[in-house]
């Protein structure tokens, strides 16, 4: 881990989740009816409650809609959540005002081009190990598992190990 990347992340207090390919593997399974199903990983769960009991804020940030994403972020705590979002930078600028915590104290962890822009507005940049290449020469942090794999909990632990706050 590099100093660059250990001071960023010391200064979040905030961290913004794109959904699909982040949160989950990126699959989308859709049954007879119609209705979306998704998995999302428990050790991320436990991160993402890790962080918040820290004191920090956590966003979910969609470019689709789901019930699966509602339920889940539901049961995690977690009240900041845009679905639907094309502009994932209007949302952020949004955030930033509305929370009053500066676009250096926010991290973002996506995984594809949609994320790009709002990858280069925030303080702390990170990919998921299994992103797309256009993403490597623009985050601050790659992460070592996949999405919905632990990439979130990686990156929750790393904020929370940096701030002096992981009580393992």
């Amino acid at each position: 881990m590099s100093e660059v990347v250990t001071e960023k992340a010391g200064r979040v207090k905030g961290l913004i989740l794109d959904v699909d390919g982040t949160l989950t593997d990126g699959t989308i399974w859709i049954g007879p009816r119609g209705d979306e199903v998704k998995g999302f990983n428990v050790h991320d769960g436990l991160g993402l409650r890790k962080l918040k009991q820290a004191g920090l804020l956590v966003v979910l940030i969609s470019g689709r809609d789901s019930k699966a994403v509602t339920r889940r972020a539901k049961e995690l705590g977690i009240s900041f959540v845009y679905q639907g979002v094309q502009d994932k930078v209007r949302v952020f600028e949004e955030l930033v005002a509305t929370t009053r915590i500066a676009p250096a104290d926010w991290a973002f962890v996506g995984d594809d081009l949609p994320d790009i822009p709002l990858l280069e507005k925030v303080g702390l940049a990170v990919a998921v190990s299994d992103c797309s290449s256009d993403l490597d020469r623009r985050v601050h942090y790659k992460t070592q598992h996949p999405g919905g794999s632990g990439a979130v909990r990686e990156v929750c632990e790393l904020i929370l190990r940096a701030r002096g706050m992981w009580p393992y």
